[in-house]
């Protein structure tokens, strides 16, 4: 299967040399230089993943990502200069997967570009022919969708492996480490403000009360749990 990605970024110098090496290692390339043209394209040819500047004309990477976010659960990569903590949990809380800092190795954004791949594919494939219900939520593996009752709940490919982490080890307490092994890859495993973000975001979309959660519960000093019983669960 042909995998299209699409690169977003005004500096035309930045999307050559992504395309090239793109393209080089066999994926397939859309392009466009602002974030505005990207929302439209993402919608409109649903490409397998998506490169994304942070800082653009017309509609910046942040807002744009946001904007995706409320139609899409396309992995999405930021692509920034800005490569301090806040910039990076900007991203990763707006619905970003992963990130990269410019100016980068092409090493770095093929192994990117390729682990973040694996995650949607792993999220995409997982447990085909069950349906897991816990409370109000329910996870359609064969349809790799999630609802609170009748309402779908729309998650990244990064936020749903995150959630089958919780879902097949249901009243295990998993540490920070092994999930940010299991969800985003080994060399992750001191990276924890990504899992924080993470975390935090499937809370806003998945606990009725994100502060008093009842699904992905933190066991201090351990790491976390989705217990068996969501009554009296603390955070």
């Amino acid at each position: 299967m042909n995998v299209q990605i699409l690169v977003v970024d005004d500096e035309p110098r930045y999307v050559r040399l992504m395309e090239a090496n793109l393209v080089s290692a066999g994926y397939s390339v859309l392009t466009a230089d602002n974030g505005q043209d990207a929302v439209s394209i993402v919608d409109e040819q649903q490409p397998d993943l998506v490169l994304l500047d942070v800082m653009m004309p017309v509609l910046d990477g942040l807002t744009a990502c946001e904007r995706i976010r409320k139609f899409s659960n396309v992995p999405i990569i930021m692509v920034t200069a800005r490569g301090d903590e806040r910039d990076r949990v900007r991203g990763l809380d707006v619905g970003a997967d992963d990130y990269i800092v410019k100016p980068y190795s092409v090493t770095e954004l093929l192994a990117r570009v390729r682990a973040v791949l694996r995650r949607a594919e792993f999220s995409d494939n997982a447990f085909k022919t069950a349906v897991f219900t816990f409370g109000e939520l329910r996870v359609d593996f064969a349809r790799a969708e999630v609802f609170l009752g009748e309402n779908e709940v729309l998650l990244s490919a990064t936020e749903y492996r995150l959630l089958l982490q919780f879902v097949h080890n249901q009243g295990r307490i998993l540490s920070s480490e092994s999930l940010l092994e299991n969800v985003w890859g080994e060399a992750y495993r001191e990276d924890k403000e990504v899992l924080w973000v993470s975390i935090s975001r499937l809370r806003q979309k998945l606990e009725d009360e994100p502060k008093n959660p009842q699904y992905i519960v933190t066991r201090q000093g351990l790491g976390y749990t989705m217990p068996y019983s969501d009554s009296g669960a603390k955070n």
